[in-house]
């Protein structure tokens, strides 16, 4: 009879025990779980100086995306170095965005991804390939725009004629092309991209260059006309958003301090 009641009392006792672990168990899934909410929830955090630069492209997406978020700017070379001691930055570079609980650096891999989560990067495996290509020629007339402030002097003239000729005679003749083809209102598929996005960026950059450069662009003068009504996209172009100016000799001046780049450098190479 006692080895009876033992033998419950421990199978009572067993139990019990076996329904706290459970009960543990749970509770820190939950915690886990709800951690992990609050990371997805918090707003992108942005780290940069206060100019364009290759963070321009990612402000811009999550403005399509009608994502808010934060920006934690540069001011002194110090704010840049203490950044690199936390041992966020992978390869000592900025742009580097935190979201969802990740520190993101390199350009191409923030837009990918903030591109992917937001249902900005084409219905299936075809329409990403077509929408990366479309991105990396407007990122090399990009990355020619955001440089030529940069060129020396007595070479600028002929390195804006080059500008203009390539986005005129190689880059606009594409996506022209492009629009007429597909026949739809936007680049890919028949909803907003992260092509398109990037595409209205390139031409409010070229045209802050040459106001007239559409002109032989009907297509294009459409698409712009269509896409900078869109709501969030209006919203992004109004003074006062996070959108940056154009880069002039002072913004260049606090970035240079910041990265310490040599001016002369830049000036030589960018020519």
């Amino acid at each position: 009879m006692f080895a009876l009641s033992s033998c419950i009392q421990g199978g009572q006792q067993e139990e019990s025990s076996s329904t706290s672990v459970l009960v543990r168990l749970f509770v820190l899934s939950c915690l886990s779980e709800n951690q992990e909410l609050r990371i997805m929830a918090a707003k992108p955090k942005l780290y940069y100086f206060d100019g364009r630069g290759r963070m321009e492209s990612v402000r811009w997406l999550l403005a399509a995306a009608g994502v808010e978020y934060e920006e934690v700017l540069f001011q002194t070379a110090e704010d840049f170095k203490n950044l690199i001691k936390s041992g966020k930055l992978m390869y000592d570079q900025v742009p580097m965005v935190e979201m969802d609980g990740m520190s993101i650096v390199q350009t191409r891999a923030i837009l990918k991804y903030i591109a992917t989560k937001y249902n900005l990067y084409g219905k299936d495996l075809k329409e990403r390939a077509i929408i990366d290509m479309y991105v990396e020629g407007m990122r090399d007339l990009n990355d020619m725009i955001m440089f030529f402030p940069f060129s020396l002097p007595e070479e600028k003239q002929k390195i804006l004629n080059y500008i203009l000729e390539r986005a005129t005679q190689r880059f606009f003749p594409v996506y022209e092309k492009a629009l007429k083809d597909h026949g739809k209102n936007y680049l890919v598929g028949n909803q907003l991209s992260w092509a398109d996005v990037q595409l209205l960026e390139v031409i409010l950059m070229v045209e802050e260059l040459k106001s007239d450069i559409l002109s032989a662009f009907p297509k294009l003068q459409e698409f712009k006309a269509r896409v900078i009504k869109l709501p969030r996209i209006q919203k992004f172009l109004q003074p006062g958003s996070p959108r940056k100016p154009p880069v002039d000799d002072a913004s260049f001046e606090v970035s240079r301090k910041i990265y310490k780049i040599d001016k002369n450098f830049v000036l030589k190479h960018m020519s």
